[in-house]
């Protein structure tokens, strides 16, 4: 530790003579909230550096301790230690993805191997595994059942990074994860470049793009939309994703064989709830066959449409649903079937008021109380809004901060961060959490956006109301295949009509019609066969991708790309996918695998939303309505406080009191009757 601060000081005076590293100094904010009105771009690396150093010689001293190994004296030390390049990464990562820039790339560029190679050098460091194999292996009586969750994860992550491998071996997987870290993050700038010449070409972002679609009567127009939208990260130049995305593969595979495993996905889904490739592509292939056959029914309801346009002269003899129509003439059935049109669901869904209705539902189910912070520290002055989260007492649960509108800087699509995890200190005090949810959203919200809204707001509150002791494990601390269970559930309450009737109000203060509301509730099962056979192609793809055993090297980049296209069409051959509709993301654009962690697991989804509807179709059930108190409750007390510090499925049987049923599942996707 000597060393540490010794290092810490000289680096805090090298910085500047008139002011210090705002990571390298305690935060005097409100709720310690980073101050990012004083933070610059030079500020990164020199904080990750001083991080890098600060746990090193925390972790020294772990493994320097003369007294046998235990919980509070190994485990506990480890948990708290990189406060630094917790306070950096948090503030880095978070930007990086919201207001990027040249400058940032530059910092991430440098940072990403900097981290790596701290992670591999604390995943091989065999005197820090001893000590807790020790531990782990030993009498865990004295433990709560917290801590052995703990326990288990930090021996199982040693276990699983090749701690037991020889010297040589551990070299190469340094060389793999350095290289992955920097090519899924190369992965990840191209599609947001791709994305921004998308806008630049036609005029709309790609979170834009179902819209488009759906209002465009230019068929000839859609047509180059679906082109250009689909070709992304695949079109030649600086920005192509189709060498990269080969590369990560092979790399990942690598990795996994010399972890003893036969391909990625094994190695990826042994410590999750679905545990082995063959339970996913089976869990998978009954969805698939049952949202084909939908879609199949959806597609000839569309085409007679198409025929009547055909009748009237609008469209030449003989033309058939293609896949930039779906959307289109999807919405011509739904205002045939349900007399429900966009246009007219938006005014009542201003983006200020659907904030409002996600924090009236958390208030009314968990008791908890919003207040916006004024003049706090934001990333961003024009987008960003804070606010205090707490409990009905007034004592504090955590902040929460909206960054909802889009712009260039910003990746695509909605996703949720932890600035800051919940835990509890070394002093015993807990430490709330400090909590994102972006966005990408036009000022007025059709339903599937509003969707979206209470869908990353479920994450949001999985992170604000975590109640554990250790960081590794609270909040969204858990497995890949379940942490989506919160976030989707959350959105069973999206158009509850008793919560529309308090938030969903047009701009004169008109609260959304009743006979509107009974026209969304009733179309909300609509066109599921297309949404969830593109979801579970998706599903399928990634799957496929990261069972293959055998990656082609040396390749150029037309090679690559014409292997993509092969793999893609013969999987969509194999799983019976109809030519109308294409995967949700195809390979050279798919940022949750290829950029964002969801690698063989991008099927958690749908393994989510089993649980989620079936947990929902118990306050369906209730008395009480959606809105029981008691069940409330017992949901936060049982998931939402407990983060990952109990087997998901254990917590799962807690609150059902069974094992989940794909009943409402199947249900909610109008999959079955």
């Amino acid at each position: 530790m000597k060393r540490f601060l010794i290092v810490l000081s000289a680096l805090a005076m090298t910085l500047s003579c008139n002011r210090s590293n705002p990571f390298l100094t305690e935060w005097d904010t409100p709720y310690g909230i980073p101050p990012f009105d004083k933070i610059k771009i030079g500020d990164y690396i020199p904080a990750i550096k001083a991080g890098i150093e600060q746990q090193k010689a925390e972790i020294d001293a772990i493994t320097a301790n003369p007294e046998a190994p235990t919980f509070e004296n190994t485990i506990v030390p480890l948990e708290l230690s990189g406060s630094i390049l917790d306070k950096v990464q948090g503030v880095l990562f978070n930007v990086a993805e919201t207001d990027r820039s040249d400058a940032l790339d530059a910092v991430i560029e440098e940072a990403i191997p900097l981290a790596s190679a701290h992670s591999d050098d604390i995943s091989f460091n065999k005197a820090l595994y001893e000590r807790i194999a020790t531990i782990y292996k030993g009498d865990q009586s004295g433990l709560t059942r917290e801590q052995q969750v703990v326990l288990k994860k930090h021996f199982d992550s040693f276990e699983r990074e090749g701690i037991g491998l020889p010297e040589e071996k551990q070299g190469r997987l340094r060389e793999i994860n350095a290289a992955i870290a920097a090519k899924t993050q190369q992965i990840g700038n191209n599609i947001l470049a791709e994305s921004n010449a998308f806008k630049e070409k036609f005029g709309f972002s790609v979170s834009a793009y179902p819209e488009k679609m759906t209002t465009t009567e230019d068929r000839e127009l859609r047509r180059q939309y679906n082109e250009a939208y689909t070709s992304r990260g695949h079109n030649g130049g600086e920005h192509d994703n189709a060498l990269l995305v080969l590369d990560v593969l092979r790399l990942r595979l690598e990795k996994a064989r010399i972890l003893g495993y036969p391909n990625s996905a094994a190695y990826v889904l042994e410590n999750k709830m679905a545990h082995d490739p063959a339970t996913v592509d089976a869990f998978l292939g009954g969805i698939m066959k049952a949202a084909v056959a939908k879609a199949k029914v959806e597609r000839a309801d569309m085409q007679a449409l198409m025929d009547a346009d055909i009748a009237a002269g609008r469209l030449p003899a003989g033309s058939r649903i293609e896949p930039w129509d779906w959307w289109y003439y999807a919405e011509k059935v739904r205002k045939a079937r349900y007399d429900l049109d966009d246009e007219a669901v938006k005014p009542y869904f201003q983006i200020d008021s659907v904030r409002k209705g996600i924090f009236l539902c958390a208030s009314k189910l968990y008791g908890i109380r919003m207040e916006e912070l004024h003049d706090v520290p934001v990333y961003n002055k024009d987008c960003v809004q804070t606010y205090r989260i707490s409990n009905a007492d007034g004592s504090l649960v955590g902040i929460f901060t909206t960054d909802y509108l889009p712009r260039d800087s910003k990746r695509g699509g909605a996703w949720m961060n932890n600035i800051r995890e919940q835990y509890v200190d070394e002093a015993g005090e807990d430490v709330r959490p400090i909590i994102v949810n972006v966005g990408n959203l036009a000022p007025n919200l059709n339903v599937d956006q509003v969707q979206t809204v209470f869908h990353e707001f479920g994450h949001a509150l999985h992170g604000l109301l975590s109640k554990c002791h250790y960081a590794s494990v609270s909040g969204t601390g858990v497995t890949r295949d379940f942490v989506e269970v919160f976030s989707q559930f959350n959105e069973n309450w999206a158009f509850q009509p008793e919560l529309l009737a308090q938030y969903a109000h047009n701009a004169a203060g008109e609260t959304i019609p009743d006979v509107l509301v009974e026209k969304i509730n009733n179309a909300l099962k609509f066109n599921q066969g297309f949404m969830t056979t593109e979801l579970c192609a998706a599903s399928m793809l990634d799957m496929k991708w990261h069972e293959i055993e055998d990656v082609p090297e040396g390749l150029s980049r037309d090679e690559a790309a014409a292997f993509i296209d092969r793999f893609e069409a013969s999987l969509a051959s194999e799983i019976g996918l109809i030519p109308e509709i294409g995967y949700r993301y195809r390979s050279t654009y798919f940022n949750h695998i290829f950029s964002s962690g969801y690698n063989a697991g991008y099927y958690g989804y749908l393994w989510a939303e089993v649980l989620d509807k079936d947990a929902f179709s118990i306050f369906e059930a209730s008395p009480d309505g959606p809105f029981d108190l008691a069940l409330a409750a017992k949901f936060k007390e049982t998931f939402l406080e407990k983060g990952g510090s109990e087997e998901p499925m254990t917590l799962y049987k807690s609150f059902a009191g069974r094992e989940p049923d794909n009943t409402a599942f199947l249900r909610g996707r109008g999959l079955i009757d």
